[in-house]
């Protein structure tokens, strides 16, 4: 099973959220044999540009029409990045909140990724359909408040809602979240948060939904 881990934090081993995504991980090398982890830490990542060559050729692919030769060599450097993304059988994005909402590099991740007929396509009437299917999603991340659903501030979580809506719009509606949430509180917050994101984790880890991916569950 090929497993794709997207990385959006700077801080490296240092991020609580990665402290939290790595005991999934780990638990689920345990019970998959064939686990394959390869990782896009986006922050070192060199990212193709959503300019230039590549803007021209994404919209004259909105219009149906061939990319021009002199943006084909450009537009590769974007097909890599979705070949890598589509390829895979499950992913694991860590990310901590920034603003209520993602950081600015996995933003540009998705945007990169995320192109006409390659991860969606409009069909004649207009409508976007997704061609992603049959992958699985989970969603690591860490908050310095309480956005869950019964706390006031849950009006203010748009990481939770964006990454959902994206992900769908494309095909991937196999999507589980684990919040690490009041980190920024005080440190005892921060390890009683950390210890329930990982007995959340390795409970999704345990789940029989992995088997049904590239590889079968140990």
């Amino acid at each position: 099973m090929k497993l794709l881990h997207i990385i959006a934090s700077p801080r490296s081993q240092a991020s609580n959220t990665l402290r939290v995504s790595n005991a999934l991980l780990d638990a689920l090398g345990e019970r998959i044999a064939d686990l394959e982890v390869e990782e896009v830490e986006l922050f070192q990542a060199d990212l193709p540009a959503i300019a230039g060559d590549n803007i021209e050729a994404k919209y004259t692919l909105m219009v149906g029409q061939p990319i021009d030769k002199s943006h084909a060599e450009s537009w590769k450097q974007i097909e890599r990045e979705i070949d890598r993304f589509t390829h895979a059988d499950a992913y694991v994005i860590s990310t901590p909140m920034w603003n209520l909402s993602i950081p600015y590099a996995l933003k540009y991740y998705i945007d990169c990724i995320v192109q006409p007929g390659y991860m969606f396509r409009y069909d004649e009437l207009g409508r976007a359909l997704p061609l992603v299917h049959g992958k699985k999603m989970v969603v690591v991340t860490s908050r310095g408040g309480d956005y869950s659903e019964a706390s006031p501030l849950h009006a203010f979580d748009f990481q939770e809602p964006y990454l959902r809506a994206i992900f769908a719009f494309v095909g991937i509606t196999d999507v589980t979240f684990v919040n690490a949430q009041t980190m920024d509180v005080s440190p005892e917050f921060r390890t009683a948060s950390t210890t329930n994101a990982i007995d959340e984790v390795l409970r999704v880890a345990g789940s029989e939904d992995w088997a049904t991916l590239g590889g079968a569950a140990a």
